[in-house]
């Protein structure tokens, strides 16, 4: 990948454009900074830790490194997840099943032990680095930040792995330890990822471009505390809007807005699909979209939807409440 396409990274650098296509569970291919093949013949998970050891152990300071472990995705060309030899075994009896996914159709009984024994082997790999971080003396002086950029549904909802406002798909991890953080410190609120580059230069230090949507969480006058905005334009053209009580979810209804979102990345005219009380429902299993007695909530979150549609993305759409909610779609 040629510099300018490396956001600012110059000293260390190994990836590509698209790896979870170019890389299989135990062997694949990646670039250095000179454009040369890196390879690896063991477990992905172990072989991005590798490289990450190696960036830490060379790397001046102060430094910023980004670690992108693709599990525990899916491996895309088999269709299934793929945990590390001996790990799926341990969660084949008998596995925790989160309320989202309980009576629901999809593929989760037999994906499930993969997937947890994945996420055992990246909690593994995250201690290496901390170790690492500890051995090389500077732990103490280094903030780290764990995250995701999505969860998974297992195809219970719509057929989908991700790509709806379900909070099995939207609601990720979101750790910070280091200094600068209040250790023991939780976010109870509602927050968005768009919050935490701001919230990492604040706790470095650093002012936080006007530019940015987000604001630090380390704020406690955070101006959108309790509330984040979502938007979707893979499956579906949808946006929605997550608060600690509610949540409404709305797509486009056109062909291509509905099951085919890739062709545009936003449409002037949306539909509520979702409508979840998660004070009362926080596995969403119960739709409340087209009560009338919901009228009034649906129209209140409508409004607040709108306005990030016009800040964020500068447009003004419609947004009608369902006139059917009886139809298969729903």
């Amino acid at each position: 990948m040629p510099t300018s396409h490396r956001g600012g990274y110059e000293d260390f650098w190994i990836g590509a454009d698209v790896p979870e296509f170019m890389t299989q569970p135990t062997e694949g291919m990646l670039f250095d900074e000179n454009g040369e093949p890196v390879t690896f013949d063991k477990y992905r998970a172990d072989a991005f830790a590798d490289f990450a050891i190696d960036a830490i152990e060379t790397l001046s300071e102060p430094f910023f490194l980004m670690v992108g472990f693709l599990e525990p995705h899916d491996q895309n060309d088999q269709q299934t997840f793929v945990a590390p030899e001996g790990y799926a075994e341990r969660y084949r009896n008998n596995p925790y099943v989160p309320p989202d996914l309980r009576d629901r159709p999809g593929n989760w009984f037999n994906e499930l032990p993969d997937y947890y024994g994945a996420v055992e082997r990246i909690d593994e790999c995250i201690g290496r680095l901390t170790d690492t971080l500890v051995r090389t003396g500077v732990r103490d002086e280094t903030i780290v930040a764990f995250t995701s950029d999505h969860g998974c549904h297992f195809r219970s909802r719509p057929g989908e792995y991700k790509r709806t406002c379900h909070d099995a798909s939207v609601h990720v991890p979101a750790v910070l330890h280091g200094p600068g953080i209040d250790a023991g410190r939780v976010v109870e609120r509602t927050v968005s990822l768009v919050d935490w580059a701001p919230t990492i230069l604040d706790a470095a230090g650093n002012d936080v471009p006007e530019s940015m949507h987000g604001h630090s969480l380390l704020d406690d006058d955070h101006p959108r505390m309790g509330e984040a905005f979502i938007q979707l334009s893979g499956s579906e053209i949808g946006r929605a809007i997550r608060t600690d009580r509610w949540k409404l979810g709305v797509s486009a209804p056109t062909l291509t807005g509905w099951r085919g979102g890739k062709a545009e990345k936003s449409s002037d005219h949306y539909v509520e699909r979702y409508l979840y009380n998660l004070a009362r429902d926080p596995a969403e299993q119960v739709n409340l979209v087209g009560r009338p007695e919901y009228r009034a909530v649906f129209e209140r979150l409508r409004d607040r939807l709108l306005e990030y549609i016009r800040d964020v993305e500068g447009e003004d759409p419609t947004i009608d409440p369902v006139s059917n909610p009886g139809y298969q779609d729903y």
